[in-house]
């Protein structure tokens, strides 16, 4: 790819998705590029099937719902998408930034719009010394089909919304579902830990998981310890979920000739109007830090319009304010007014 273009998404989870078509209403020439194979990112790889509360417009839906969705809002308009594709450099030039991936797909973008989230991740393994000889097939780190676990035993481990999701979502296809937390409390929005003190999820708090193996009949026998103590409890399950959060990197930006304002936790200081240390670079969704920020996809759906029209009025001195999306509709991928 060997072209110009107007705007250049870095990353294509939800948020990235969003910024997408709203910058096609915009009427912007888009590149988006995503490291993965496919679109929406965490979600699609590892919460497709976890229950999102907190998307407006949706009672609930699922991940794989919501980005089915954001895919058909996207696909109103003829956005470039280089899939499986990593951005090695951005360089500064007098007009915009020369971009170049490891496809070598090389181009030139008047702005870049970063939503990389929290960038590469892994899900947070159990510790190899934990694990008995063949266990590791019934050891999971997401849920894809939530039929794998119908009529069996589940054990899922973990204190966050991701764990209690699960456990929920379990809860009416598996025989029994147990959730373990290193603590009594767990970190879950009030409305999911209303749902688990109602439901007939099995709590075992405050244990850690000590050892796994296989008991007489190929059952999973989980040993739990209890906190601060040697008491130990034996739990036979037949799946074990994981779920304590993902190891996260954005190592990639180290390697870019701009050179972008982070914090500790090397995400990338914004302003208000959600530009960065480099003029025409935007950031928004998890990679974007600013104080009071709270990290929720809904967030970074706010967060693209402002970056995308703040953008444009540096990049087209000529260009118009954002006409209300009422007054526009989408017809064969071009915007009606």
């Amino acid at each position: 790819m060997n072209e110009d273009v107007d705007l250049t998404i870095i990353g294509a989870g939800p948020v990235g998705m969003f910024a997408g078509f709203y910058a096609g209403l915009r009427e912007l020439k888009v590149v988006i590029v995503e490291s993965l194979a496919d679109l929406g990112g965490q979600v699609t790889n590892f919460y497709p099937k976890k229950t999102i509360l907190d998307i407006p417009g949706y009672l609930n839906v699922s991940g794989k719902d919501l980005v089915t969705d954001l895919t058909k809002q996207l696909e109103q308009f003829e956005q470039k998408k280089l899939l499986g594709t990593t951005v090695t450099d951005i360089i500064a030039s007098e007009d915009g930034f020369q971009i170049k991936t490891d496809q070598q797909d090389n181009f030139h973008t008047k702005g870049v719009l970063l939503a990389t989230g929290a960038g590469a991740f892994e899900p947070r393994r159990i510790a190899d010394d934990i694990l008995g000889d063949n266990v590791s097939q019934n050891i999971h780190y997401s849920i894809h089909d939530s039929e794998n676990f119908a009529g069996k035993r589940v054990l899922v481990a973990g204190g966050g919304d991701s764990a209690v999701e699960m456990a929920l979502q379990l809860e009416d296809i598996a025989q029994n579902v147990s959730l373990t937390h290193r603590r009594d409390k767990f970190r879950a929005l009030e409305h999911s830990l209303t749902k688990l003190d109602a439901s007939s999820v099995t709590l075992e708090t405050p244990y850690t998981i000590k050892q796994i193996t296989r008991d007489t009949t190929g059952a999973l026998l989980v040993t739990l310890q209890l906190a601060r103590s040697e008491e130990t409890k034996d739990v036979i399950v037949d799946e074990v979920v994981i779920s304590y959060g993902f190891q996260t990197e954005n190592k990639v930006m180290d390697g870019w000739s701009i050179d972008l304002d982070r914090n500790e936790q090397n995400q990338i200081l914004v302003g208000q109007n959600m530009v960065t240390s480099v003029p025409n670079v935007y950031a928004i969704g998890d990679v974007a830090a600013y104080a009071g920020k709270y990290d929720v996809i809904a967030t970074g759906f706010g967060e693209a319009p402002t970056a995308i029209n703040d953008m444009m009025t540096h990049i087209w001195s000529d260009a118009k304010g954002p006409a209300h999306s009422t007054a526009l509709t989408v017809e064969d991928g071009a915007v009606k007014r």
